[in-house]
């Protein structure tokens, strides 16, 4: 559900555009005004079937080994009832309890009450006080970019507590996995459901709210756009990127430890998908300032679908990779591991250049060198709501001229070395990369739509320029 995302095709825009950001069109940003029965569905359906996948998931690893049909066939067979998975499933615990409000506690003031020190001493890193992209109503929001502070924090207490404080065991995440789940999701309800009542009676900015009239989606997608507690605690950038992607690494290092535990040693698989994810979350922090210009911030209104996702989808789904290596320790060959940690890195060069390119091209208003190059551009022009005429370019050189969302295919092959680290026993471990896939295509779809409206019969020029989406030749 909640993912690093990127705008749509790299753009620069007229020096008179702002205005079309004050003044954007219903159809062109954020959610929808109003609900088709597809649309509706699928809310449902994920409603629904969401938090029992991620239970199904966790349940398999901890009753069944990781196997996806053994639990299905016990119950098929009659081997197993559902009420006896059940009762095997370790309720919430006081000190799952207590070990998850601390943690969020933790988060929040490292949020609100310590100012970025980093980009005084990171070059290059930017951090502080910055602003977002305009909403709809024409506000400029501002946000404390401090992520890659808590980040080492967090990170530093959890390392100075396993060699020399001793105050828990580096195993707690993964002794208390399941314990914690219903910490999440409680949280995870209470937020969306808080966020859902305060945009109904008081909202942040009433003006940046979009109400469709079915409760449903509302509750999923959100009703305002940038919901807060305060002058600086932003919903959507504290939800998505903490607590659940500065967990990310902390999990999978609790996983590592258990695997110590049991096995006497850690893989080479599980030090592989520590050090891939790892450069994934720290890309994220570094570039945290970048994410304000993200489909997350700049499209997307806070509800279910961000606050329940970043607090369960993120931290359980995607560290099945590390769960399952505690339950199967896969020791690789070193030709097949130095492959997987090549594709790894691969992909991650061509994520993190092919958005670098995008930025040194918006940032300079096209005035710059890809791949050495003067780079060839669509100009474009499009009317705003108020009946305005602006102009801008779309980048058709470097890696965008590869293809349209070249930047989504480095995080696929990113996706699938997480994988390809677990080996081939099951295929618990292939569903991130399935679930990406399905994900960056939607939005790849997503953002097409968006920009067709937009552009018009420019778009076509540039879809003509450029005609594949990810893969060239294929897609």
């Amino acid at each position: 559900m909640a993912a690093k995302s990127q705008p749509s095709a790299p753009q620069t825009k007229s020096p008179g555009s702002l205005t079309n950001g004050r003044a954007a069109t219903q159809g062109q940003w954020g959610r929808a005004w109003e609900v088709d029965w597809f649309s509706l569905a699928s809310v449902i359906f994920l409603l629904l079937c969401a938090p029992f996948i991620v239970y199904y998931f966790i349940m398999a690893c901890d009753q069944y080994s990781c196997s996806l049909t053994d639990p299905v066939l016990d119950v098929v067979t009659g081997r197993a009832q559902l009420s006896d998975i059940w009762a095997k499933t370790p309720p919430v615990t006081k000190r799952a309890a207590r070990l998850y409000a601390a943690w969020v506690t933790f988060q929040v003031l490292l949020y609100t009450m310590l100012p970025d020190f980093c980009h005084k001493v990171l070059p290059g890193y930017v951090g502080g006080v910055q602003e977002g992209a305009v909403t709809p109503a024409g506000v400029v929001n501002k946000y404390e970019i401090n992520g890659l502070q808590a980040w080492l924090i967090t990170h530093l207490l959890w390392f100075a507590n396993s060699h020399l404080l001793s105050w828990f065991s580096p195993t707690v995440i993964f002794d208390n996995w399941i314990p914690l789940l219903w910490c999440a999701n409680i949280l995870g309800y209470a937020v969306s459901t808080f966020a859902m009542i305060k945009g109904y009676f008081f909202p942040t900015d009433a003006r940046d709210c979009k109400f469709t009239g079915n409760f449903f989606y509302n509750y999923m997608m959100g009703i305002e756009f940038n919901p807060r507690v305060g002058k600086w605690f932003d919903f959507k950038l504290f939800f998505n990127g903490r607590p659940g992607i500065v967990a990310w690494t902390l999990i999978n290092l609790s996983f590592a430890a258990k695997q110590r535990e049991l096995h006497g040693h850690v893989t080479n698989s599980m030090v592989l998908v520590n050090v891939l994810q790892a450069i994934y979350v720290l890309d994220f922090f570094w570039n945290e300032t970048w994410y304000l210009k993200t489909i997350d911030i700049c499209h997307d209104h806070f509800g279910w679908y961000l606050g329940w996702g970043d607090c369960v989808w993120l931290p359980y789904l995607y560290t099945l990779q590390g769960l399952y290596l505690v339950y199967h320790p896969v020791q690789l060959s070193t030709p097949y591991a130095l492959g997987v940690l090549l594709l790894g890195l691969a992909g991650y060069y061509v994520f993190r250049m092919a958005n670098h390119q995008k930025d040194l091209f918006r940032r300079t208003d096209g005035r710059c060198l890809i791949w050495g190059r003067k780079p060839k551009v669509i100009e474009c022009a499009y009317t705003s709501a108020d009946g305005q005429k602006h102009h801008s370019k779309l980048l058709v050189s470097g890696f965008w001229g590869v293809a349209r969302h070249f930047n989504y295919t480095g995080d696929l092959m990113g996706s699938l070395a997480y994988c390809l680290a677990c080996g081939g026993g099951h295929l618990l471990p292939y569903f991130y990369i399935i679930y990406m896939t399905i994900l960056l295509t939607h939005r790849c779809l997503r953002d097409e739509h968006r920009c067709a409206n937009k552009y018009g019969r420019d778009w076509e020029r540039y879809t003509a320029a450029v005609p594949y989406r990810l893969l060239p030749g294929i897609f």
